[in-house]
């Protein structure tokens, strides 16, 4: 965590903004992981636990860059939101290592679809632990490193989380210099939640002024997963649309005082 802006501003010097406005129905070319990410990085994106599937995505989704960004290091303890899938779940704790930890934090409903690999993935790890509670009244870890929130800010009130108190409990959670990670598709501008329960995007500017409320210090603002062509007012699972979609990328900072 100690060089998150170093590093966020070392990598976005030599990584443009996804080139999202190809042809997505052609497989996209091959994820290069910057020349200059630490071996626990590198380790993380190599991961053999990491399926093909989850692999085809990295190059829309920069995995990578992200992981350096938000200065993750080895030993962290972090807490992710919405965990299912495991996408980056699995980069994770294979970043901090086995003297770090990954509590990972669905809801309820996801039990449906999400629940057994979930379970499974805990069973397989002793340094992650799945829970499934509500968000209104989980009691998150203490002094944790980061909380990350990728592609789920937007489902939180459409499933009647009261983003507002959350925000505050994130913020509590996290140890003086932590950081919340927050990854959302964008919806037209000022939109704020209109399009959150339709198609699935966030006015992302409501974001933002919502958890810098909860006391919180913008440390990022990054377009690395920007798509100007990308057309804000359709379904993010859309075909030709899904996994190429304009998506903004916060790192907000709990004050080190």
């Amino acid at each position: 965590m100690r060089s998150l802006l170093l590093v966020s501003v070392a990598l976005l010097a030599v990584s443009a903004p996804c080139a999202h406005a190809q042809n997505t129905s052609e497989a996209p070319p091959p994820y290069v992981v910057p020349a200059n990410a630490p071996a626990h990085i590198r380790r993380a994106i190599e991961s053999p636990e990491r399926t093909a599937e989850q692999r085809a995505r990295d190059f829309y989704r920069k995995p990578a860059e992200i992981l350096m960004a938000s200065g993750i290091e080895e030993g962290d303890k972090i807490v992710e939101i919405a965990s299912f899938g495991q996408y980056f779940t699995t980069m994770l704790l294979a970043a901090v290592g086995p003297s770090g930890h990954v509590d990972m934090y669905d809801l309820p409903y996801i039990e449906r679809f999400g629940g057994p690999a979930s379970r499974e993935f805990d069973a397989k790890h002793d340094n992650a632990v799945y829970h499934q509670e509500e968000y209104n009244t989980v009691a998150l870890p203490q002094n944790v490193d980061s909380v990350w929130n990728v592609l789920y800010y937007h489902d939180m009130q459409p499933n009647n989380v009261d983003t507002a108190a959350f925000n505050r409990k994130i913020f509590n959670a996290l140890k003086p210099g932590g950081i919340y990670l927050v990854i959302d598709h964008k919806a037209e501008d000022g939109s704020g939640w209109r399009d959150a329960a339709t198609i699935h995007r966030m006015g992302v500017d409501t974001i933002k002024q919502e958890v810098l409320a909860a006391g919180f210090e913008l440390a990022l603002d990054s377009d690395l997963l920007a798509n100007p062509a990308d057309d804000r007012t359709k379904m993010v699972f859309a075909p030709g649309t899904r996994g190429t979609t304009d998506q903004a990328f916060f790192i907000f900072r709990k004050p080190a005082r």
